[in-house]
């Protein structure tokens, strides 16, 4: 674990780097720290709200107004299950290794957004500051048995947070289900995001194939697997509507990325999603 651990805080660390920080700010007058706008001072003002330095250069006075800004809470969750460890090629990385780097750039952007952010697999609350990243990173990369599909951790998520949930999904979707339903009745807004390899999206497989899961304890073996493509590819679009149909329900949105594509694209959607979510 401490030897991966550098190279995913450098991947996420540089992932991030891609994206153009925003702020999760509302353009309304608050108590943030940005400037907004100046207004002319009214009755009521104190002396010490007025900006001296810009009413010098008018004839009346005006107070100097700052952008409202809360600090808000990311939940992400990531699936540990065997099923995530699967890699069709040696060039490309594992299902979770590329849930773990997604995962942790948004907790970066986020933190250095000025947010909270947490695991759902964690049980302490969500927290801002650097030395949250390294928490984040070391319990995303404690290696715990997990079974051989994942599903979503039932820990109650702060009412009004988003949240983030990166998994394969192919697993049974009852849990999903039940976390979105649960999520809604807090307020939670967030993202599906389903990662997949390309042999997943694709069955290239045909001929004399044996199928074997993760743990090993389900095979298969099928003399002509191309006779198969047609049904998996049907049952993997049904899943796939079927997640955008729960998501739809909970005022989520869902998000497909093959391991085989660059992370960038996948991130910057998933940011975007979650600031239009915050609003």
């Amino acid at each position: 674990m401490a030897a991966s651990l550098p190279a995913l805080l450098a991947d996420a660390q540089h992932l991030a780097a891609t994206i153009l920080l925003g702020e999760h700010g509302r353009k309304r007058y608050g108590t943030g720290d940005e400037f907004w706008q100046y207004r002319g001072a009214e009755a009521g003002d104190s002396l010490r709200a007025i900006d001296w330095r810009r009413s010098a250069r008018a004839d009346g006075l005006f107070v100097r107004q700052t952008e409202w800004k809360a600090a808000q809470a990311v939940m992400i969750g990531v699936d540990d299950g065997r099923s995530m460890t699967y890699a069709g090629a040696k060039s490309r990385p594992s299902k979770l290794r590329r849930a773990q780097t997604l995962a942790m750039a948004l907790a970066i952007l986020a933190v250095r957004g000025g947010e909270r952010v947490g695991l759902t697999r964690l049980a302490e609350p969500p927290r801002g500051g650097e030395a949250q990243l390294m928490r984040l990173a070391t319990a995303l990369m404690d290696d715990h048995e997990g079974g051989e599909y994942g599903a979503p951790v039932p820990q109650v998520l702060p009412a009004g947070s988003r949240a983030v949930l990166l998994s394969d999904f192919l697993g049974d979707p009852a849990g999903v289900e039940k976390a979105l339903a649960q999520a809604a009745d807090r307020g939670v807004k967030g993202a599906l995001v389903q990662v997949l390899d390309p042999d997943e999206e694709s069955f290239p497989f045909d001929g004399r194939t044996v199928f074997e899961s993760m743990s090993g304890a389900l095979r298969f073996e099928t003399l002509k697997a191309g006779g198969l493509r047609a049904a998996y590819l049907k049952r993997l679009a049904a899943r796939k509507d079927q997640l955008r149909q729960m998501a739809a329900r909970a005022g989520w949105r869902y998000y497909c990325h093959h391991t085989s594509d660059a992370a960038e694209p996948a991130l910057l959607w998933l940011y975007r999603a979650l600031e239009k979510g915050s609003s």
